[in-house]
């Protein structure tokens, strides 16, 4: 399979059905947007060896559907994984180790975030990806091929690298909680004039007009 940096990358067609007519692969799809998430699910559903068994819009819903349902393959969002600080993907491999993951991607997936996820996660896929290649993805990954849709893997090359420090992204992870400086001085052990040194060298890094700013833009970039 072909490379790019440190990303794998695979055919977004497969060539022959691995699985043979009764067989039915077991989906749990998360997906934020509503309107998007029911889409994909007649998209999936559509397909005689593909059957969507669980749907969730909520993060907190993701482990305990998983559990209950035991799927063969979960489909989400990447912006649910984010929302966890990428610790949903570990949790998921916890609970359900038999499960494949696929990720539902956009921007958001930036090399950082791709080698975060890379132990727990199967295959990465662009949300922009034709249908028929959605379903061909899910096979793949059930079948235990670890893949990424090329397009997504160039986007994640060419993103801005990480220029935040690992204290900077600690402290920016804290205010984006909407903490005072006198708050985080006293939860990191620092003095408030230290903190607010940080904070004003990650706003220059980033290009923040302010702390809550600074965050959003790391946290869009995938920095945090």
């Amino acid at each position: 399979m072909p490379t790019v940096g440190r990303l794998r990358i695979g055919s977004p067609y497969i060539t022959s059905n691995p699985f043979r007519e009764d067989d039915v692969l077991r989906i749990l799809l998360a997906q934020k947007r509503s309107l998007f998430r029911a889409a994909l699910a007649a998209v999936l559903s559509h397909e005689e060896d593909l059957e969507v068994v669980t749907e969730t819009t909520r993060t907190e819903e993701v482990l305990s559907f998983a559990q209950a349902v035991r799927p063969d393959v979960a489909v989400i969002d990447l912006d649910l994984l984010i929302d966890t600080n990428l610790a949903l993907a570990g949790q998921l491999n916890e609970v359900a180790p038999e499960c494949a993951v696929l990720v539902l991607a956009g921007p958001a997936l930036t090399e950082a975030v791709h080698d975060a996820l890379d132990k727990y996660v199967t295959g990465f896929i662009s949300t922009d990806t034709a249908p028929d290649q959605l379903s061909d993805y899910v096979r793949r990954v059930a079948a235990g091929q670890r893949m990424i849709d090329p397009v997504l893997a160039v986007a994640a090359l060419s993103a801005p690298r990480n220029p935040l420090t690992e204290r900077e992204r600690e402290i920016l992870r804290i205010a984006g909680l909407g903490s005072s400086s006198a708050e985080m001085a006293g939860r990191l052990h620092l003095s408030v004039g230290t903190v607010r040194n940080y904070l004003s060298a990650i706003m220059h890094k980033t290009g923040g007009r302010n702390r809550l700013e600074a965050f959003r833009i790391a946290e869009e970039a995938g920095w945090l």
